[in-house]
């Protein structure tokens, strides 16, 4: 695989050639920014104009984007990410703070002494964890924070850096795959299609508790493929934890806790959870004992180690800006939703759930893909029998299920790059269990059909 910028870089030239193949068009939408159904109309697009000098596409005319978008469409894909940028970065300088006290390399050697070394009791209850704050409660951006932690658990346990990341990644997606009562994607796409927020909740709550083990087995059954000679040390006797040690993990713990609740209770954004990340840090200096200048320098240190996740965010942002700005996602979109049309109830579930997936590619952000294709999917669904619970779900599994092994989620290489881990190695590694995955969803989707959920 060619280096994860590099691979970011192809993808968008592919999207700028995608829009001289792809005719343009738009659907109206409402004042609230959802698509209208049925107004969608093409626009006729001038394929040469853009060649030399870049175009803005208007309601009537709209323009291919233009080779010069492969380099300008960087700056403007890391302007839009800019607020998740900053929070990627200030916790990799929380984390450098972290690091120069050693307070966290301590406590994960006590869990680790605690435990035996054995990862079939420390990785099932981790993942339970992360899943169940991703399923109820929509946590995924945040989880970015853990990566660098299960990154230092997994060498203490005599694995490598993918089994950290896994933990994490396999939990947080199964969760937000099943989304029992996820607010971030259920409150955006159950009104659309006219279901009352959070019902249908049983039936995920069992999809959750038929695959979030099926992740954990997975993971366990390959890690002996994922151990290093490294880790040997894993199953000594750590000493107990200092007492500047224990009021670092505290406040570390107590900032986690604040997080959630500023998420869930006070709408905080990636701004605010950026802010929090600062202040964390400040405290976890002056908690640590550091003086002013060790505590910026480790500070800029650990922003450093994060940098290549914050530019791969913003790089996954710019494709979306290449075929927004050409005025072609519409076109796809009313081009895959045609395919569902007059097709049996029995196959409607499994169908939209194959259109979400490819759309996933283009739009990883789950609440603008809700936006995009619910209110068109939705009355389809109505029309062939489906119900929109079902709509629903088949949108959940296919976000969630492409959103692990896609190029174009800014998130899923953030993971990578801040655990250190080849977007090729994780997909030789993922690709069997989302196959896993993607077979027991059909047959979900099915099911939900049969009975008429």
């Amino acid at each position: 695989m060619p280096h994860a910028l590099v691979m970011m870089l192809l993808i968008i030239t592919g999207a700028v050639a995608l829009t001289y193949v792809v005719p343009s068009g738009t659907f109206e939408r409402n004042k609230a920014g959802l698509v209208v159904p049925g107004t969608y109309k093409q626009i006729p697009k001038d394929l040469g104009a853009a060649l030399i000098v870049p175009q803005k596409s208007t309601p009537a005319l709209a323009y291919a984007a233009s080779p010069v978008q492969i380099i300008s469409s960087i700056p403007a894909g890391m302007v839009k990410a800019a607020p998740l940028i900053m929070m990627i970065l200030f916790i990799g300088g929380m984390f450098g703070i972290l690091d120069q006290t050693g307070a966290l390399t301590a406590g994960i050697d006590r869990l680790v002494s605690a435990t035996g070394g054995n990862a079939r009791i420390v990785v099932p209850a981790l993942m339970i964890v992360i899943a169940c704050g991703s399923t109820f409660l929509g946590l995924i951006s945040e989880y970015l924070v853990l990566i660098p932690m299960m990154v230092l658990l997994a060498r203490r346990l005599g694995y490598n850096e993918l089994f950290g990341v896994a933990i994490v990644t396999i939990a947080a997606k199964i969760g937000y795959l099943t989304s029992v009562t996820n607010p971030l994607a259920l409150v955006v796409a159950q009104p659309i299609v006219g279901v009352p927020v959070f019902s249908g909740a049983g039936f995920r709550a069992v999809t959750f508790v038929l695959f979030l083990p099926i992740g954990i087995w997975y993971l366990l059954r390959r890690a002996p493929s994922l151990r290093t000679v490294a880790g040997a040390e894993a199953h000594a006797d750590a000493p107990p934890l200092g007492a500047r040690h224990i009021a670092m993990l505290g406040v570390l713990l107590g900032a986690v806790a604040a997080m959630i609740v500023g998420v869930q209770r006070m709408e905080w954004g990636n701004p605010e959870l950026a802010s929090m990340f600062v202040a964390l840090a400040l405290a976890l200096s002056v908690v640590g004992g550091l003086d002013s200048r060790t505590a910026a320098q480790a500070f800029l240190r650990g922003m450093q180690s994060m940098l290549l996740a914050a530019v791969l965010v913003g790089l996954a942002s710019a494709v979306e800006i290449v075929l927004k700005d050409s005025l072609v996602l519409d076109s796809i979109i009313a081009s895959l939703s045609s395919v569902v049309a007059g097709k049996p109830p029995a196959i409607v579930g499994q169908l939209m759930m194959g259109i979400q997936l490819i759309i996933d590619v283009l739009i990883p952000s789950t609440s603008g893909k809700a936006a995009v294709t619910m209110p068109i999917l939705g009355p389809i669904g109505q029309l062939a029998g489906v119900s929109g619970q079902v709509t629903v779900q088949a949108f959940l599994f296919g976000n969630g299920l492409m959103n692990t092994v896609t190029p174009t989620s800014g998130m899923l290489l953030a993971y990578l790059a801040a655990g250190k881990v080849n977007y090729g190695d994780w997909l030789r590694f993922i690709l069997p269990l989302a196959a896993i995955l993607l077979v027991l969803c059909l047959g979900a989707l099915f099911v939900a059909t049969a009975i008429g959920m």
